[in-house]
Formats: structure tokens, C-alpha cells, sequence
């Protein structure tokens, strides 16, 4: 798996979406705090009521180095489902990402760890440590549904889950997408000619011509 998992973190999300017919996206809401983030790691999954992130630490009990710590807060968005000091944790324990379907607090503090966060925003209120929720158990990130072991790939574009059953077929697929994009480009964008010629196909494809 852990190869795998390196391989599918060598490609764009973008392609990786493509191979699955554009299921199984985050909802685009989640985005990097820096553009320049990159994840791909194995899911663990947490599903944390609104405003109670104690789940999220008991979470962090049960990861992996590497792992991505997935978040469903239903993306509650007025406290926060992590601060600087729980993120710090998430970084100290070695794990590849942290990807919440809700907002996150010390936004300035997250971005100099420089450590890898998904979210949908920033909020100023923290959560309480009630207890209640649940760990590696189904959730819902918008419009994925993310099981514990799937495959998280985030970067700019946004976040996308592989199935784990589906991951050697994906990846396949998402490879010969990427291999035909980059030909596709280099067939194309030589020069305006070659670029209206293409563009001509397609008007006429979609015509059906």
C-alpha cells in the first residue's frame, strides 16, 4: 500500500478525478491553506458533532505516520474543528495531512507550521471536548463519501478519496490520463495553427461531424 499511496501522491488530483469520472471529490469548498500543499496518505476518519472535537484527538490515537486525518464536521463553520496546538499534535505525531470538511482557528500559526491543512475556512471560536462522535466510521466530505483506508490525494485544485478496493485500477487509469494530456499538449500547443486545428475537431465532434 505504501507504494501506492507514493505513486498516486506523483500525480495532479485532476487526474486522478478524471479516472474516477469525477466522483468521489471533496466538495470545493476544501482547499489548502498554501497552494503549494500536496497530501496523499491513508484515511483515518472522524465524524465530529458540531462544536465537540474530542474525537479528533482520539483519532490521532488510532493514525499512522503518514496518515491523513479526515474530518466531517457537516462543515460547521462558527468554531473551529482545530487550532494551532491540535495541529501542532497532528505534526509532532508524524501524519501526512489534516483534511476538515469544517474551518479551522490560528490560521497564522497553522500556515508558519507549514504542515499541510485542507479546509473550508477560518473561524475565531474553538471547539469543547464533550466526547461525542465517532472514529473510522463511513463520513461525508460535501460530495465524497470517504471510508477509513481510502486514499486521500489533496493539492490546489482540492481533495479527491480513492476507494481502497479501486485504488491499482485508478491509478492505472489516472496515468494513462496523465500520459494523454501530456502528449495531447505537446501535439497541440506548438504554435496557433496546431491550436486552431484541435479546436476545430472538437467544435465539429461536438457537433457530430
Amino acid at each position: 500500500m505504501r507504494q501506492v499511496i507514493e505513486e498516486f501522491g506523483r500525480l495532479p488530483t485532476t487526474c486522478i478525478s478524471d479516472a474516477m469520472q469525477g466522483l468521489h471529490n471533496f466538495d470545493p469548498v476544501v482547499k489548502p491553506l498554501k497552494e503549494e500543499y500536496k497530501i496523499c496518505g491513508r484515511a483515518i476518519t472522524v465524524k465530529m458533532p458540531a462544536g465537540d472535537n474530542m474525537m479528533v484527538l482520539a483519532a490521532m490515537k488510532e493514525a499512522r505516520p503518514g496518515d491523513i486525518l479526515v474530518i466531517d464536521s457537516g462543515n460547521y463553520a462558527y468554531r473551529a474543528v482545530a487550532g494551532d496546538f491540535v495541529i501542532g499534535l497532528v505534526q509532532a505525531l508524524g501524519l501526512g495531512g489534516v483534511v476538515a470538511y469544517g474551518t479551522i482557528r490560528d490560521v497564522q500559526s497553522i500556515k508558519a507550521l507549514n504542515f499541510p491543512v485542507f479546509c473550508t475556512g477560518t473561524t475565531v471560536a474553538c471547539s469543547q471536548k464533550i466526547g461525542a462522535g465517532a472514529i473510522n466510521v463511513p463520513i461525508a466530505c460535501g460530495h465524497a463519501i470517504v471510508h477509513p483506508g481510502d486514499i486521500i490525494s489533496g493539492d490546489a485544485d482540492g481533495v479527491v478519496a480513492v476507494p481502497q478496493g479501486e485504488a491499482a485500477a485508478v491509478l492505472a487509469a489516472a496515468r494513462k490520463k496523465l500520459a494523454s494530456d501530456e502528449e495531447r499538449a505537446r501535439r497541440v500547443l506548438v504554435d496557433a495553427r496546431s491550436a486552431m486545428e484541435y479546436i476545430n475537431h472538437l467544435v465539429a465532434a461536438g457537433r457530430g461531424k
